[in-house]
């Protein structure tokens, strides 16, 4: 006798399994990933201060805004993870001479999505709790940026082993967090009490001006020497070379943004000079970036050509050039010159297209498991 059995009896034997969704590791997920939240932050701020008035650019700055926030608290999240489930390889990262500078993106994430919070994201955060949300990341920021910019070099002469010819723009990521933090200063100034509460944070945030600019006329020269000596960086690391405008735009920025709370802070006849300095210094230091960005644009055309891939060092077309927007945004308000204000515009138009660009292609790197792979 043949028993035959029923196709239900079968499907129960053998039930259906639910589709399992695999979240990618954070193994791999290094400090270099705050890149993409200060880049989408910057978006944000720097097209809302346009000197042009565009139906709805507020309101897509703000969502673009609001974005950064939310990816600040996600990578926050899977960073801490990640100290706490792969202690080794986020000890590896320190030691690593190419991957210990990216912490300076931590602070600037933090720096970059708190300064939005008083201006373009005010509506979505309130009137009252947006001062507050700021002056904490602006603390938060500034501290671990001065950690950085002390602790990354620290490793590079003391444990990291650096080959000659190793140099790289991505050595001025730590020490450019302070500048970040010496142009998000001005924002909180008019909030403190007249006195010595407003001044010391002004001259606080020029001492951070100060630090940034000297360290940067330090590295930059071993940088370039670096390119002259050895060639072209390697394909994958080319977009690097955009990170040189951080430091340029953003003192450019910082120095403007800071003479224009001067005077409600500081002696008349200091705060004077300070507004002079702004112009002074702004004008030729921008006029270096732009001859960078000709530069660096060159090389990437020459990689694109050889084959250029995607890497995360793509986010170096992002935050880098939005510092030159709003370095442009202040200049034309301190000099009344139309040309900066077009100049704004050409430079953000460039901006989101390759943040659109980068994120694109970020996503898709995350979804098919490529950016978190690891290195083989």
């Amino acid at each position: 006798m043949v028993t035959v059995a029923h196709p239900r009896s079968r499907l129960s034997a053998s039930p259906r399994r639910p589709l399992a969704v695999r979240l990618p590791s954070v193994r791999e997920l290094g400090p270099n990933w705050y890149a993409a939240v200060m880049g989408t932050a910057i978006v944000g701020t720097a097209g809302d201060a346009l000197p042009v008035r565009v139906p709805g650019l507020h309101t897509v700055c703000a969502a673009v805004w609001a974005l950064s926030a939310v990816l600040l608290t996600v990578l926050l999240a899977a960073r801490a993870a990640h100290w706490v489930r792969h202690r080794d390889r986020a000890r590896a990262h320190l030691l690593d001479p190419a991957v210990a500078p990216f912490y300076g993106c931590l602070s600037m994430a933090l720096l970059a999505v708190g300064a939005g919070a008083p201006t373009v994201g005010r509506g979505l955060v309130g009137g009252h709790a947006a001062l507050p949300v700021a002056a904490a990341l602006f603390a938060v920021g500034t501290a671990v940026g001065l950690v950085a910019a002390v602790a990354v070099p620290y490793l590079m002469v003391v444990r990291h082993k650096v080959t000659p010819g190793s140099a790289s723009p991505v050595w001025l990521l730590p020490v450019v967090a302070p500048m970040v933090s010496a142009s998000f200063g001005p924002l909180l100034v008019p909030h403190l009490p007249a006195g010595q509460g407003r001044e010391a944070l002004l001259l606080a945030s020029y001492a951070m001006f100060g630090i940034s600019l000297l360290a940067t006329l330090l590295i930059l020269p071993v940088v370039f020497a670096r390119l002259v000596h050895h060639g072209p960086l390697p394909l994958a690391l080319t977009p690097a070379l955009f990170l040189v405008l951080g430091p340029l735009g953003q003192s450019t920025t910082a120095v403007n943004k800071l003479a224009d709370v001067a005077p409600r802070a500081i002696e008349a006849s200091y705060a004077h000079g300070l507004g002079a300095l702004a112009v002074v210094y702004g004008v030729p230091v921008m006029g270096f970036a732009l001859l960078w960005l000709a530069l660096a644009g060159a090389m990437v055309v020459r990689a694109a050509r050889a084959g250029l891939p995607f890497t995360m060092s793509w986010w170096a077309f992002t935050f880098p050039v939005g510092t030159c927007v709003t370095g442009a945004q202040t200049l034309a308000r301190h000099t009344g010159l139309v040309a900066y204000e077009w100049l704004a515009i050409v430079l953000y138009v460039f901006l989101a297209v390759a943040w659109a660009v980068a994120g694109a292609l970020t996503v898709r790197g995350v979804l098919r498991g490529e950016l978190l792979a690891g290195r083989r």
